[in-house]
């Protein structure tokens, strides 16, 4: 299954106000693990970044003012996300960004987001898992662990490397988030090979004509103590913690 992990900053809020994309951030998921692929660019928005905007993720006119427009990188972009799953947090945000952006475009090759991809929004998935509580990108870090020291200011690619963290917590506890490149230059192949030799040589395998487990069952006096305990829990539901 291949997932594009996705996060954009803009000029403001609201799209129908005029707000437009400056940053895109993108990882690539497969099979829940890192490719290694990505995809970030940061684009001019033919117009003024709200101040307040400015102090969230600190990116100015004056550094836009050389990137190019979103006309010139959709082709890339769309590209990068085609077929994917897009996982994101607050997705109605980002989808509604770029929807924008590709009406404004008027390709007949690129349509609206959910024509080319699927979309997953963490925020609603963490709200579920976690009704009542914050469910900020910041709060899932802590709650999962995850480490965010490096996100003074949101940033595109940050923020969709650390989502990408928080999702695979989020979904099923998985930590490692291995590369399909090992870090040696290895291919993917090669990895997993080298890696499948490393663990069979210390792995101790038992021998087929083991003897049987032995099965050993309760004794009547065991299952009586058993449903007492099963009695007493029941008559004390609502007055314990576990």
């Amino acid at each position: 299954m291949r997932q594009v992990v996705l996060d954009t900053e803009t000029t403001g809020l609201d799209p129908k106000n005029g707000h437009r994309i400056i940053e895109i951030g993108c990882v690539e998921l497969e099979n829940r693990k890192l490719t290694g692929r990505h995809y970030h660019q940061y684009i001019n928005p033919q117009r003024q970044v709200d101040d307040g905007a400015i102090e969230v993720h600190g990116i100015t006119n004056e550094f836009l003012a050389d990137k190019p427009v979103f006309a010139q990188i959709a082709d890339e972009f769309m590209a990068f996300c085609e077929g994917a799953e897009l996982v994101i947090h607050n997705a109605p945000f980002d989808v509604g960004f770029i929807n924008a952006e590709l009406k404004l475009l008027g390709s007949p090759r690129w349509q609206h987001v959910n024509a080319h991809c699927s979309v997953l929004d963490t925020l609603a998935l963490a709200r579920e898992k976690h009704p009542g509580q914050k469910n900020n990108l910041d709060a899932l870090c802590k709650r999962y662990f995850v480490d965010n020291s490096q996100r003074d200011l949101h940033g595109a690619l940050l923020d969709a490397e650390i989502l990408a963290d928080v999702y695979l917590m989020m979904t099923g506890g998985q930590t490692d988030l291995g590369l399909a490149q090992g870090g040696d230059g290895q291919s993917s192949e090669e990895s997993e090979q080298a890696k499948g030799e490393s663990v069979s040589s210390v792995i101790r395998r038992l021998p087929q004509n083991r003897p049987s487990l032995r099965v050993i069952q309760t004794s009547g006096h065991e299952q009586e103590a058993h449903l007492s305990m099963l009695e007493l829990l029941q008559k004390s539901a609502g007055k314990h913690f576990w």
